[in-house]
C-alpha cells in the first residue's frame, strides 16, 4: 500500500520590502525578456512598465497578475509581488491534511498506485516525500532507520552515503543532474530552506560505486537513466516529473509527481515479477 504524510512548510518568498517594482524587474531580466515585448504580452505599454519598475506608477492588483503570468512567476512568489504591490495576497495555501484537501490526496493516491508495480512518489518544494506507492517502498527496503524517519526527503535518501547513492552506478552523472536541477529551483525561488538543503546534499561525501555493468545488449536510451544496484541487479530508470496545471494553491502548485519509467526490458520484466 501508498504511504501519505504531511507536506511540510514551502520555501520562503521573496522579501516585500523591495518594493514590487525591482521584484518585477528581476522577474523579467530573469526570463531575459524586454520592457517592450513585456507590454505587448500583458497589453500595455513599455513607458508604463518602465514607470512601475522604477515606481513612479503603483500597478493595481489586475496589473500585478497580469505581468506575473506573462512572466509565468510561480503561484507562491505572485503571493509576495501582491504583498510587495499593497495588495492582500491572491492565493491560499493549505496544509495537504486538511479536509478540503481530500479529492486532491485520494487523486494522488490512486494515480501512483495505478503506476505500480514501477516506482512513483509525490514530493513537495523542498523535496519532502508526501506519498510513495509499494514500487517506491521496494528500493528503501535496506534503508537505514534515521534515513527513513519524518520528513522523507527524497534528495537524502537519493544522495546520503548511507542511502541510495552507494548502489547508484552511474552516481556522479545522476548526482550531478539533481545538484543542478535544485541549482536552477533555487534561482527560482529564491528559497532559503530549499538552499540550506542544497548545501546540506552537495556536502555528502561521495562513497565509491562498483564500476557500471554493460547490459547484455546495448540499450538506446533516449535519456540519462538511473542504474540502481538492488540485490544483485542492475534495475535502469528514466525519471519522469509532472506538475497541476493552472494551480490556485500554493500548495498544490509545489507539488510533484515523479514516476520512474523502466529504462530496460530487463528492469520491466524484474519488477512485474517481484513487487507484490
Amino acid at each position: 500500500m501508498s504511504i501519505l504524510m504531511s507536506a511540510s512548510d514551502g520555501p520562503g518568498t521573496a522579501p516585500a520590502d523591495q518594493g514590487v517594482g525591482p521584484l518585477l524587474r528581476a522577474w523579467r531580466e530573469r526570463r531575459r525578456i524586454s520592457q517592450l515585448e513585456l507590454a505587448l504580452r500583458a497589453g500595455s505599454s513599455a513607458r508604463h512598465v518602465s514607470f512601475v519598475e522604477t515606481g513612479r506608477s503603483r500597478p493595481s492588483e489586475e496589473m500585478v497578475l497580469r505581468l506575473a503570468e506573462h512572466l509565468d512567476v510561480p503561484v507562491r512568489e505572485r503571493n509576495a509581488l501582491l504583498l510587495a504591490a499593497g495588495y492582500a495576497p491572491r492565493y491560499p495555501e493549505t496544509p495537504l491534511d486538511d479536509p478540503a484537501m481530500g479529492a486532491l490526496r485520494a487523486g494522488m493516491e490512486r494515480l501512483i498506485r495505478g503506476y505500480e508495480p514501477y516506482p512513483a512518489l509525490v514530493v513537495d518544494a523542498l523535496y519532502n516525500v508526501v506519498a510513495a506507492n509499494r514500487g517506491i517502498v521496494m528500493l528503501l527496503d535496506e534503508m537505514p532507520e534515521s534515513l527513513l524517519g519524518p520528513p522523507l526527503n527524497a534528495m537524502r535518501l537519493t544522495l546520503h552515503p548511507q542511502g541510495l547513492a552507494p548502489r547508484i552506478r552511474n552516481l556522479r552523472e545522476w548526482r550531478g543532474h539533481l545538484l543542478a536541477q535544485m541549482e536552477r529551483q533555487i534561482a527560482l525561488h529564491r528559497s532559503a530552506p530549499l538552499r540550506e538543503l542544497y548545501e546540506e546534499v552537495a556536502a555528502y561525501p561521495v562513497p565509491e560505486t562498483a564500476p557500471e555493468a554493460e547490459p547484455e545488449e546495448p540499450v538506446p536510451y533516449f535519456a540519462l537513466p538511473m542504474q540502481l544496484e538492488y540485490r544483485g541487479r542492475i534495475l535502469s530508470f528514466i525519471s519522469s516529473i509532472s506538475t497541476f496545471n493552472t494551480p490556485m494553491d500554493v500548495t498544490v502548485a509545489e507539488l510533484a509527481i515523479e514516476t520512474l519509467l523502466p529504462a530496460d526490458p530487463a528492469t520491466v520484466k524484474y519488477l512485474q515479477e517481484f513487487v507484490p
